[in-house]
Formats: C-alpha cells, structure tokens, sequence
C-alpha cells in the first residue's frame, strides 16, 4: 500500500445550535428503507486498486462539533504519507476549509477539493453551528496544498451556488467549479468531473 497514493475523504454531517432542535429533527427527519449510493462510493470503488482511500468516519455525524472533528482528524494526519489528496463534501468541506485556514498542514497536500461545502450559515433549511464557522483569511488553505478546487451545483438545495463566489473572493489560486445538476446536494450517484480531475492531478505529478 506504501506505494499508492492516498486519498482522505471527510463525510458531511449535521449541525444544531441546541439540543431541543437536535431531537426535533430526529423526530421528523425523512427516512427510507432504500439505500441510494452516492458519489463517494462509485469513486472507492473506482479509485481502490490505484489509490489507498481513507474514510473516517467523524464523531458525531449527526450533531457535530468542529472540535470533536478536528481532534479525530488530527489522528489521521501522521498515516499521510507525501503527495496525498484530501476530500471533503458538504459539512467536511468546510470542515477542511477551517481547518487548512487555521493550521499548517505537516506535509503539503497534493489536492484539495471542497465539494458542496458552505462558506457560512446563509443556509435555507439548516444552521451551521457546533464552532464549523470560518475566519476571515482563508489564505493558508493554498498554502497547504498545490492545487484547490471548489465545486457547487446550480440545483443545490442545501447550499446555494452563490457560496461560490464567496469561496472565489477569499481563495485567489482555487479552481472554482460550478455545475448545472448533481442532483441537488451532490447526492448524484457519481461525479466523473472528480475522477478527471484527479487523474490530471496524479498524471503531472507523475510527470
């Protein structure tokens, strides 16, 4: 496994500003015996044999708190070995966001990509809460990596599309992506734009 190159990938989760409004949504939330895959596993899947894929799974995914997240990332860094590429989608995306804006990372990341990741809690139907909250220089995040990108799709419901231009204010270097449907909340069953991405990313490193 030594010689393959990492990928860590950061689930999403949720966030509540107390604990009454936690229950609330365990009460109502929608359920389904049926299981859609999304993204994510199609690129495990695909990407298995060429990349070793790190997936922890972050306390708390439900009601997180940034510093329960951080402390569990933490873990992970020293398994990173040079070049790795991290992941994050949607609540772990801007997890990855404040994290790499506070923190210099020990080794420099090849990758990063924030996927459908908010900037801040101008949310139609959620609260960003649980200390998730950006400051205001977001310089360090480029710092940390060599090549960033930020990904939205227009028919997002959870986190609009105009988040990307505030990500596109603060990060002058990033690749800023914006796509006409991924089934809302990227909930699409794969995302090949990714898989490309990537491939480019390992192939001029390569070479």
């Amino acid at each position: 496994m030594k010689n393959k190159l990492q990928i860590l990938m950061v689930h999403g989760g949720m966030t509540f500003k107390n604990h009454k409004d936690y229950l609330h949504w365990l009460k109502t939330r929608e359920v389904s015996a049926v299981r859609n895959p999304y993204w994510e596993a199609d690129l495990e899947e695909k990407f298995s044999k060429r990349f070793e894929i790190v997936r922890p799974r972050m306390p708390l995914q439900d009601n997180a708190k940034y510093r329960d997240w951080e402390i569990a990332f933490e873990r992970y860094l020293p398994l990173l070995r040079k070049n790795f590429i991290l992941i994050g989608s949607s609540l772990g995306g801007i997890f990855l966001a404040k994290y790499l804006s506070e923190h210099q990372l020990p080794k420099k990341a090849l990758s990063v990509y924030l996927v459908c990741a908010p900037f801040d809690g101008d949310l139609p139907n959620e609260n960003l809460a649980g200390g998730f909250h950006l400051k205001s220089d977001l310089s360090l995040i480029e710092k940390n990596c060599k090549n960033l990108y930020v990904l939205f799709s227009e028919d997002d419901d959870v986190v609009p599309v105009t988040h990307a231009e505030k990500y596109r204010k603060k990060l002058k270097r990033a690749y800023i992506g914006i796509y006409r449907d991924k089934k809302g909340h990227f909930t699409a069953p794969n995302f090949p734009e990714i898989l490309g991405m990537i491939k480019k990313d390992v192939k001029e490193l390569r070479f």
